[in-house]
């Protein structure tokens, strides 16, 4: 099944993919920008998440399946291309990388290490999004009083609800297959290795207030598998480095992506 995808501008391809309960529409400012800027931009949906299709496995290396897909229905030039993703969507763009490095260019990661991940922060919101009683649901507004009894902080219950839509009944749903995320929160929280390196140039965008991509990871973990790769610190930005810190992360995947 081919992921929902959306695309704009013309140029050097540049394939976009968001991180866990995210949606390719995270992404659409700066999408917008690269496009108007020469590039080629494709944004995607990962699997259980967005507009793209429900399945009851995830992992990454279906996700990698996925992409290949994608890939192949776009007819992309492997010798311009360059793929992105962010958090789990990182995780996603390395394992394809790796899996099949005739197929790009080069890759971008923003804000997430190959190495396992804790996903006991991710508690919180999952047992928020539990509590919201979708079949029962009469207004967004009583959806963010339960998420809020778990989620204190607003713009993460913005971003989280953003995956909530009426139905053609007026009921509501989620984007996301929230049974599937549920199940697979492991498997998400997965480490990425291969017995062979991606050798092409790689681009690690950090936030500098978060702990997603270490000191460790910097030195050691990163180059292990992607030996020409850099790391970007972006200081004052967290995880979410392209919403915090836009500018900056147009600016250094647009002079990355625009190498030939």
């Amino acid at each position: 099944m081919l992921l929902h995808f959306r695309e704009m501008g013309q140029g050097n391809p540049l394939v976009i993919l968001h991180g866990l309960f995210g949606t390719s529409d995270n992404w659409q400012t700066l999408a917008r920008r690269w496009s108007e800027a020469g590039h080629r931009v494709i944004v995607a949906d990962l699997r259980n998440h967005g507009r793209s299709f429900h399945s009851a496995e995830h992992s990454y290396e279906l996700m990698s399946q996925d992409i290949l897909g994608l890939f192949n229905h776009l007819q992309l030039d492997a010798a311009t291309t360059t793929l992105l993703g962010h958090s789990m969507g990182g995780k996603a763009s390395m394992r394809f990388a790796l899996d099949h490095p005739e197929r790009l260019a080069r890759l971008v990661v923003v804000d997430i290490a190959p190495r396992v991940s804790d996903m006991a922060h991710q508690d919180d919101i999952l047992a928020g999004l539990n509590a919201v009683p979708v079949s029962t649901l009469e207004s967004r507004q009583q959806a963010e009083d339960a998420l809020a009894q778990h989620i204190p902080q607003p713009s993460v219950r913005q971003f989280l609800l953003k995956n909530l839509y009426r139905l053609e009944d007026n009921s509501f749903a989620w984007r996301q297959n929230l049974a599937a995320l549920n199940e697979h929160m492991q498997a998400i929280g997965a480490e990425i290795t291969s017995n062979q390196p991606f050798l092409k140039p790689a681009l690690f965008i950090r936030g500098g207030k978060s702990d997603y991509i270490s000191t460790e990871d910097k030195l050691y973990g990163i180059p292990a598998i992607f030996p020409n790769s850099q790391v970007e610190t972006i200081v004052n930005a967290g995880h979410w480095v392209h919403a915090e810190a836009p500018d900056a992360v147009f600016e250094l995947v647009h002079a990355f992506a625009a190498q030939g």
